[in-house]
């Protein structure tokens, strides 16, 4: 018996590319295709936000010279291409997807509407989510919590490369220890960066927990979606 529902799925764009997380790779999208089918098998009804890393981040624009604004909007677009591939893969294995996007792109995918996005979810589909929130200056995280709360959804699932939030980065800090559960609070006044500050603000508020963990172990979301204890809870005071 699933403790959840009805979730939000999110993933970087990263986790579709290759071993350096940049562009597309088939191996990397039918991994997360594969996840994602097992959930829908499981008759969870499923929304998935993707982000755009293995196209466009953060530090590489800034590098380039482009203002944060455009570089957001080129990061939105580019999370359309990331969403139309990950369909793809979906549909490859028999699995019914609808692509939604906040930001216009009408021959190619859907235009995001919120009672739209409930009724594909309730007959079975995987609501795929492109756009981010349709303005710049917001990330992706704070993206999946809003559609979390518009959806009506459980929880919210982040999906990254390591098993948990831990007090410090464990690539560079041995000791850093993994934490099993953690308050809204708690995560903000420590600046654990694994989602950003108006994404804990919002589910905080909206009492939607987050769990965060790996999904390099194949089945993970639906064992964290079954309830077993994987990752980090973040949670309510």
């Amino acid at each position: 018996m699933a403790t959840f529902g009805r979730i939000l799925l999110k993933i970087s764009g990263e986790a579709l590319g290759d071993s350096a997380g940049d562009g597309l790779n088939r191996d990397s999208l039918m991994k997360v295709a594969e996840e994602i089918r097992t959930v829908s098998a499981a008759g969870i009804e499923l929304a998935v936000v993707v982000g755009a890393g293995n196209f466009i981040r953060g530090r590489a624009s800034s590098d380039l010279g482009i203002e944060r604004g455009i570089a957001d909007y080129m990061g939105m677009t580019a999370t359309i291409l990331n969403a139309l591939a990950l369909q793809s893969a979906v549909e490859e294995m028999g699995y019914a997807t609808r692509v939604l996007s906040a930001i216009e792109a009408d021959q190619v995918v859907e235009p995001y509407i919120r009672r739209r996005a409930q009724r594909h979810m309730e007959k079975g589909r995987v609501v795929i989510l492109a756009g981010g929130t349709g303005t710049p200056y917001c990330t992706t995280d704070t993206a999946a919590a809003l559609r979390a709360v518009e959806l009506s959804c459980q929880a919210v699932l982040k999906a990254t490369k390591v098993d948990g939030i831990y007090t410090d980065d464990p690539a560079k800090n041995p000791n850093a220890i993994r934490y099993d559960r953690i308050t809204f609070t708690q995560a903000i006044r420590e600046n654990l960066q694994v989602m950003d500050t108006s994404a804990f603000t919002m589910c905080r508020d909206n009492h939607l927990p987050i769990i965060v963990y790996s999904m390099k172990v194949p089945g993970n979301t639906l064992r964290v979606v079954k309830g077993e204890a994987i990752g980090t809870r973040v949670d309510k005071e």
